[in-house]
């Protein structure tokens, strides 16, 4: 699914086959989650690719990394040329881009002074398909801010999504909304999250989510829209039986969801701005940005 014998990674300033690539099995970030991440998603117009606010993702993994106190010798520019670069050797238009920032052999609880970079791409569908979602409040808490920098993308946090998604598939839901250790709505198990309610979007404040750059994008889409964006802390219960709901991120791209907690909105879906915001999402991300892309 990810790679096959024919497929080029960027790992070590070196570009090898996927199925060469080796790292040892001492690496901190191996036995410890001490990591950082992107999720990229790139899209093919009229025979050009475009990587989608590449700028903005590698701002944040540099940002993620800074406050993990791992050493990067990428700047964002670069990080920016290797991803086209990646997309080109493997000939993908449509593409979901994988960077990872990973620690060496250390098997103590500290920083180290290097890191190394491994980037991979792949064709990816929507994450969580294209169907509306049924989901359920979970059982597990968004980690707080006071124990862990929630707002860095790392990959030891996503245990606990993992947790969270695999407990709600397993009660028969596609996914997972976690709240925070005050009970207020957080995001989802990888996505931010989005109600409506009387023509205005209500959202979670920053602080215990991560800062999607989706989320960031849906606001713009709004703000264009003259739609009002509260950021506000509320409980799941306020969520049940307003207009619509949707989840946001690269991975995901914009999903409505259908029921929460079993219970159901008062829009159809088409009918909701969450519905509009995807149409104008999908056509955002296929624009032209006027920089050097490759050509299909």
């Amino acid at each position: 699914m990810y790679y096959s014998d024919q497929t080029t990674v960027f790992l070590n300033k070196k570009w090898c086959k996927a199925s060469g690539a080796q790292v040892s099995l001492y690496s901190q970030t191996m036995h410890y989650g001490s990591g950082v991440f992107e999720g990229i998603r790139a899209y093919e117009n009229e025979g050009e690719t475009l990587v989608f606010k590449a700028e903005e993702h590698y701002q944040r993994l540099l940002d993620s990394a800074e406050k993990m106190h791992m050493q990067c010798d990428y700047t964002v520019e670069e990080l920016t040329a290797l991803t086209y670069e990646l997309l080109e050797k493997n000939g993908l238009k449509d593409a979901y881009i994988r960077p990872l920032l990973f620690m060496g052999e250390n098997m103590v609880l500290q920083k180290m002074d290097d890191s190394h970079l491994f980037m991979c791409a792949w064709e990816w569908g929507k994450y969580l398909g294209s169907q509306l979602l049924n989901v359920m409040v979970s059982s597990y808490e968004r980690p707080s801010p006071r124990a862990v920098p929630v707002e860095a993308k790392v990959t030891g946090h996503y245990t606990n999504s993992i947790l969270a998604t695999t407990e709600a598939k397993v009660k028969g839901f596609d996914e997972a909304l976690l709240l925070d250790e005050n009970g207020s709505v957080a995001e989802a198990s990888g996505a931010n999250f989005f109600y409506e309610d009387n023509g205005v979007l209500y959202t979670p404040p920053l602080g215990n989510i991560l800062p999607g750059i989706t989320r960031a994008t849906v606001m713009e889409i709004a703000a264009e829209m003259g739609v009002e964006v509260r950021e506000a802390y509320f409980p799941p219960q306020k969520v049940k039986g307003t207009d619509g709901a949707f989840m946001c991120g690269t991975a995901a791209e914009i999903a409505g969801v259908g029921l929460l907690d079993g219970s159901p909105f008062r829009l159809k879906w088409e009918d909701t701005i969450g519905y509009q915001i995807a149409e104008k999402y999908q056509k955002l991300v296929r624009q032209s940005s006027g920089k050097t892309l490759i050509k299909a």
